[in-house]
């Protein structure tokens, strides 16, 4: 029997320290790590490292494609059950092809965000299985999601 696997999948900085933060949850789980590359990454152990991206850039389709390609390889390999995410560009691929290929998405709204959406919330709202938020006043932009506090 196949164990099953969970994707861990942000950018860099506070998305990913909150993704951190729960990967050290005691869960029976294959454990893969997805993040961008910085000049501080080590090789830490089932992690994979995409571009970074920023919307504003003049190669943002570029590179939202390479990774995309890059995202697509890893999610092929892998065979990832479930997918988690707090955010921002760089999961937006894989949760697509998450739910091309009918996989449990979770996405948790960064903590940063107390009184506003992130647009990649916004967007991956429409289509998450499981939408959590850390702040309660979020839920007036997003009525479906559960909200459980802070992750920190």
């Amino acid at each position: 029997m196949k164990q099953k696997t969970i994707c861990f999948i942000s950018s860099s900085g506070g998305h990913f320290e909150q993704l951190v933060i729960l990967q050290k949850a005691n869960v029976p789980l294959k454990k893969i790590t997805i993040t961008e590359k910085t000049n501080f990454n080590g090789k830490e152990k089932d992690t994979y490292y995409i571009r970074q991206i920023n919307r504003k850039e003049f190669f943002f389709i570029y590179n939202m494609l390479l990774n995309s390609f890059t995202l697509f390889k890893i999610f092929i390999s892998e065979k990832p059950d479930i997918i988690v995410s707090t955010g921002a560009l760089c999961c937006i691929p894989m949760f697509i092809i998450g739910k091309l290929y009918k996989k449990k998405l979770i996405f948790i709204e960064s903590f940063s965000k107390v009184n506003s959406p992130t647009l990649t919330g916004k967007f991956i709202y429409r289509f998450a299985d499981l939408f959590i938020v850390q702040w309660e006043s979020l839920k007036k932009f997003y009525p479906n999601a559960i909200y459980m506090g802070s992750i920190y």
